[in-house]
């Protein structure tokens, strides 16, 4: 699919920055850094939870069903790809019309967050080319202590789970031309420098500082310790058993090494 090119046509000004992540892993404070940086605006004013554009847009179906934490990230029928049934031209141009009311006029950016967009990546690529997407991780463990208010699978399904959703993550970052993965940890440890490495991703210069009042709260939910399969998959992502943290380097792809290169300077 392709939009607005050809003889007389000419693409939007904006382009997008889609936030993704599961639910309580960060995806808020890392959206409203975003929306800090000069020349982008967020979704505002909208009456829908927590400003998430997934509720806006009439494209792709999407109902307190499809939006449970704890489930979406795993359900195949959420995992929206290239050449899927929502790939067309005519949900590219909803989804844009849905949206274009809640962002501030003539910004360069627009940054959308959904914890969903996790899974359409792919599909949010291939509707806007020249889209960013920013994927946000946080602990299993802090996010089963997190969300066990609203769902409980229990210690060793809530791991499951984040296992095989970022599984499914890591196979798609491969077909993403922009991409930054980064840890909920990181960001709460040095917003400085992660607004700064996430303006670099988008061709932006920063200025300022990042928003105060970031704290890792993660030692507020219990740790356990990890079996040696699960510890071994979570190791992957620097995550060991008790909330432990080990040393790991953000995911950046990026069309132009030279942004890649010059992002994980700041980063690592």
């Amino acid at each position: 699919m392709s939009a607005g090119t050809g003889p007389g046509r000419t693409g939007p000004a904006h382009r997008y920055v889609f936030v993704g992540g599961l639910h309580r892993s960060g995806t808020s404070p890392l959206t409203r850094m975003i929306e800090g940086l000069p020349g982008v605006s967020g979704i505002s004013g909208a009456p829908v939870p927590e400003q998430e554009g997934v509720y806006l847009q009439g494209a792709i179906p999407h109902t307190a069903l499809h939006g449970r934490p704890m489930h979406f990230a795993t359900d195949p029928a959420q995992h929206h790809v290239e050449g899927s049934i929502y790939d067309r031209l005519d949900v590219r141009e909803r989804i844009e019309a849905d949206w274009a009311p809640w962002f501030a006029p003539g910004a360069a950016w627009r940054v959308e967050k959904s914890p969903p967009n996790m899974t359409r990546t792919r599909l949010y690529q291939q509707l806007f080319p020249l889209s960013h997407q920013v994927v946000i991780l946080r602990h299993p463990q802090a996010v089963h202590g997190a969300v066990s208010k609203w769902v409980d699978l229990g210690q060793d399904g809530a791991v499951a789970h984040w296992l095989e959703a970022h599984a499914r993550l890591r196979a798609d970052l491969a077909h993403l031309h922009h991409v930054l993965v980064i840890r909920y940890e990181d960001l709460v440890a040095d917003p400085d420098r992660y607004r700064r490495g996430i303006a670099a991703f988008l061709g932006i210069e920063a200025e300022g500082a990042a928003e105060t009042g970031l704290a890792d709260r993660n030692h507020t939910y219990p740790g356990w310790a990890l079996s040696d399969d699960e510890a071994a998959a979570c190791a992957e992502w620097g995550y060991a058993s008790d909330m432990g943290v080990t040393e790991w380097t953000p995911v950046v792809n990026h069309a132009l090494n030279a942004v890649r290169e010059k992002v994980l300077r700041i980063l690592t």
